[in-house]
């Protein structure tokens, strides 16, 4: 389950998505507007993971991050920038397609083996306030004859893709992301 903060964030994570589309060469400049996002869990517990869906022009985006508490050795490239949080403190967002923990959740998911997390508002004090819908949902699709591949198969190394942008992506699992006005396919095996 994810927890949710009420709290502030400086930079807000629109000013987040905007600096990660306009520093990136597959990005696109212009005005953003969020469409909704999805999270995983971290088994660990260690990394946030959200997945942002974005418009800017014609062209849909979907974003995932990795917020940290630490920066991690070696990935200065795929560090977005550093976001104040009311209540964690300073957090690392990175890019989440350069960030195992956000890979391996994708792999489970295509696999079966992981949902979207729920969730869970706390207040200031920390207690529980509530739940949330997410504003995208996702949904596993397997074409009619073939079977999910196991966890092994992915995490071993086997193939698969996550989108940049949101278009035609085909395989015979697919992960599916559903926002108010779309959908489209996010990941596939």
């Amino acid at each position: 389950m994810a927890t949710i903060h009420q709290a502030e964030l400086t930079p807000s994570k629109s000013d987040m998505l905007r600096t990660f589309l306009e520093s990136r060469s597959w990005g696109e400049a212009g005005e953003l507007e969020v469409l909704g996002a999805y999270r995983f869990d971290d088994p660990e517990g260690e990394v946030g993971i959200e997945c942002h869906v974005a418009r800017v022009g014609e062209t849909i985006f979907h974003l995932p991050l990795a917020y940290r508490g630490a920066p991690v050795a070696d990935a200065e490239e795929h560090l977005i920038g550093l976001m104040e949080h009311s209540v964690l403190g300073q957090r690392y967002v990175y890019d989440g397609l350069q960030d195992e923990a956000v890979l391996d959740c994708f792999r489970r998911a295509l696999c079966g083996q992981q949902q979207q997390a729920e969730l869970e508002i706390v207040d200031a004090e920390g207690k529980p306030a509530g739940s949330r819908a997410q504003s995208v949902t996702l949904s596993l699709e397997v074409d009619e004859g073939e079977e999910l591949p196991s966890a092994e198969t992915l995490l071993d190394g086997a193939p698969f893709t996550v989108v940049r942008t949101v278009g035609e992506l085909d395989g015979t699992v697919r992960l599916v992301a559903a926002w108010s006005d779309g959908s489209g396919v996010v990941a596939a095996y």
